[in-house]
């Protein structure tokens, strides 16, 4: 494709050598052979652009014109009809040369101003891109900060709602403990006094003196002190056991951070937190158990204890006196069903979407800050389960714990 020549097109008249070009030059030059046979073309300086044979210099000669300007002029010894129509291809393609050129100069120019905008606005969207991407690792970077302060504020209100329910399983516990401890420390003192007594024989038993021993021993009454100290031994031992059992059970509750998981058996957990919890259930409910046989479950055996404790309390805080707290479990569709059920109150229609609700509490304040069920929920979520409730004002609520066996 012939090109401009440097510089600007508009600026200065193209000679007929320029507006020709290699490719048309060959193509007029056929053409012209044809028409005229021998020719000349030169340009408005008088210097041959192109010619074919020896035309004489007296042939005829006709002016070649672009536009209203003469630019050259063509010689030939054909007619001079024949010569006009040669002169007129001749300004015809020249017509069309400049007007391709004009036009190839526009889309040029027209090319090179949007390569240099669309450089522009290339640079412009690099700088954008290093902007927002140095917003976005900022960005980033604030909302992992803000995701800590928020785990770490979870943790804070899980505890928080942990050390409520320790709260209201220490006047249990302590009631648990003190009983045992109390008559441990009675026998403890009548084992002291007997203690007394026996040594009191010691001058008689020293003296050899048979009836003196005797008499001594009736007089103590040594026959139903040893039998009532062998009791008293008896009932102290059964006593601590029963102190071991309860801080054995209170061990199960792990710190809500400690994330180990085991394989344990769920109804011995239950069986730990009812016997944990059972002397503040018992002062308001009968307990009953419906345990069935299950397979080992794999989880964390600190966090299903506060689900379950948790589930109790909030029974127990259900139902009036001489209620009814039922627990049950089963297999389901390959999870762990845990129903706990209690013939209390009952939940109102409007309240039960709301129940899982952080800080939503229908108690009154002081008794709770409304997280035990929240906490529960996400705990069952974290081992990959989920909560039902049935409810029914006035009747009783129905928790439905489903936890799978298979891995989460």
């Amino acid at each position: 494709m012939d090109t401009l020549p440097p510089g600007d097109a508009f600026d200065r008249e193209l000679s007929l050598r320029e507006l020709l070009g290699v490719f048309a030059s060959d193509r007029l030059g056929r053409h012209l052979v044809a028409l005229l046979g021998d020719y000349r073309l030169c340009d408005e300086k008088n210097e041959v652009v192109l010619e074919s044979g020896n035309a004489a210099v007296d042939a005829p000669t006709i002016g070649i014109m672009l536009d209203i300007e003469p630019i050259g002029r063509l010689q030939s010894p054909a007619n001079i009809k024949t010569l006009k129509a040669a002169a007129g291809l001749v300004e015809i393609l020249l017509q069309s040369q400049m007007r391709y050129r004009m036009a190839s100069r526009l889309h040029e120019e027209q090319v090179s101003h949007d390569y240099q905008r669309l450089q522009q606005e290339h640079a412009a969207l690099l700088k954008s891109e290093l902007k927002y991407r140095t917003l976005a690792a900022e960005l980033e970077a604030r909302v992992q900060a803000q995701v800590e302060t928020l785990k770490t504020a979870e943790r804070q209100l899980y505890q928080a709602e942990k050390l409520a329910s320790v709260g209201q399983l220490a006047a249990g516990v302590a009631h648990e403990i003190n009983n045992p401890i109390g008559f441990i420390r009675s026998n403890l003192i009548s084992a002291i006094a007997y203690v007394k007594d026996i040594s009191g024989l010691r001058p008689a038993i020293a003296s050899g003196d048979e009836k003196k021993i005797l008499t001594a021993w009736k007089t103590a009454d040594m026959d139903f002190l040893l039998e009532d100290f062998q009791s008293l031994l008896q009932e102290s031992i059964i006593g601590a056991d029963r102190v071991a059992r309860i801080v054995s059970d209170l061990k199960g509750f792990s710190s809500i951070e400690h994330g180990k998981e085991e394989r344990i058996d769920l109804n011995e957990s239950i069986r730990t937190v009812c016997n944990v919890a059972g002397s503040r259930i018992q002062q308001k409910a009968q307990l009953v158990l419906d345990l069935g046989e299950l397979p080992a479950l794999q989880c964390q055996p600190g966090h299903i204890n506060d689900v379950l404790l948790a589930m109790l309390f909030n029974a127990t805080q259900a139902v009036g006196e001489q209620g009814e707290i039922r627990i049950s479990t089963a297999v389901e569709d390959g999870d762990i069903c845990v129903r706990i059920s209690d013939n209390g109150c009952g939940i109102a229609p409007e309240n039960l979407s709301k129940i899982f609700d952080p800080f939503f509490t229908t108690r009154e304040v002081g008794t709770g800050i409304g997280l035990g069920l929240t906490v529960s929920r996400d705990i069952v979520r974290a081992h990959g389960g989920h909560i039902e409730v049935e409810s029914r004002v006035g009747a009783g609520t129905t928790f439905t714990v489903h936890l799978p066996l298979k891995g989460r």
